[in-house]
């Protein structure tokens, strides 16, 4: 595969799972993970290809929108940084930076990255997440 290819798979599958992921199906989003998967974010550390998902349709049910602000793309990682905005009672517009790392076309980390402050009181009201893999940081 040459360097241009490699980039072009790279951009497929991460816009995929960020697209998938926004759509709210896990199913599809889950589809774009790779063994040895790893997740990390100021809330939440998972090992699971679905872990890291729990709570997504709490999260959808307060985003009116994702605006994407950067792409940026390599042979085995990627970098999104984007704006998720929130409903006016939530009044959130969340800067966020995610990267990537992929092998064999398939993502096998994603660190996330945002301030978490505007969100502590959201997560303290939501209680512990169910899922076995995921633990709150």
């Amino acid at each position: 595969m040459t360097s241009d290819s490699a980039t072009a798979a790279t951009r497929r599958t991460v816009r995929a799972y960020h697209e998938d992921r926004f759509r709210g199906d896990v199913t599809m989003a889950a589809a774009q993970i790779g063994e040895g998967f790893g997740f990390r974010s100021p809330f939440i550390t998972s090992d699971s290809p679905t872990g890291h998902l729990d709570g997504l349709d709490g999260l959808l049910g307060i985003v009116t929108g994702v605006e994407l602000i950067s792409e940026l793309y390599g042979e085995t990682e990627a970098t999104l940084v984007y704006d998720v905005h929130t409903v006016p009672a939530v009044g959130i517009t969340q800067h966020t930076a995610e990267h990537f790392r992929l092998d064999d076309g398939r993502i096998t980390s994603i660190t996330l990255i945002f301030d978490s402050g505007p969100w502590q009181a959201i997560m303290f009201a939501a209680g512990p997440t169910n899922g076995e893999a995921t633990t709150r940081a």
